[in-house]
């Protein structure tokens, strides 16, 4: 199988929502698509409360961007992070704890993503590499046939080029 169908086939497996919760299906080729492995869990399972307060943030007034527009996470990040919520309820209650009286979502996340960045950013790549695949894909798809175009202009070409030519009518 290769890696673009592996990839479709994994996107395919959506969250199942109802109308009081979210259960999120995983799948060992989604932990894996969206690099949620042993050593990432270890990892955040040491996170604290004091891990995410004293982690410096850059001025959020500081920027060409308004205040009021949200940062929001890719859908790779947003399926990354439900699988790790659901994977581990210590972040989950660390979550809780935080936003939004010490810290805003989008915060949260930003340094979530910022202290993980050595266990993710290869499986993230991957990911946005695979998407590109997926359009150059479409695109390849959706292009006509330049061979078949040419070959029937020039066959119209000919027919039109066999009209009788003026010194084969008068013999």
């Amino acid at each position: 199988m290769d890696v673009y169908s592996w990839f479709r086939r994994s996107l395919s497996r959506t969250t199942k929502t109802t109308t009081t919760t979210t259960t999120v299906t995983t799948q060992p080729d989604d932990e894996l698509l969206y690099g949620v492995t042993d050593q990432l869990l270890d990892f955040v399972k040491s996170f604290s409360i004091d891990t995410f307060r004293n982690f410096s943030l850059p001025d959020e007034g500081d920027g060409d961007a308004p205040e009021n527009v949200r940062k929001d996470l890719s859908d790779w990040q947003q399926r990354h992070a439900l699988l790790v919520l659901s994977k581990l309820k210590e972040l989950s209650q660390l979550r809780f704890k935080l936003c939004p009286r010490f810290l805003k979502d989008h915060q949260f996340w930003t340094i979530y993503f910022a202290l993980v960045k050595g266990f993710v950013a290869k499986y993230e790549l991957r990911a946005i590499q695979l998407d590109k695949l997926k359009q150059m894909s479409l695109e390849s798809e959706n292009t006509p046939d330049v061979a078949a175009c040419e070959v029937e202009m020039s066959e119209a070409k000919k027919t039109t080029d066999l009209s009788p030519t003026i010194s084969e009518e008068h013999n």
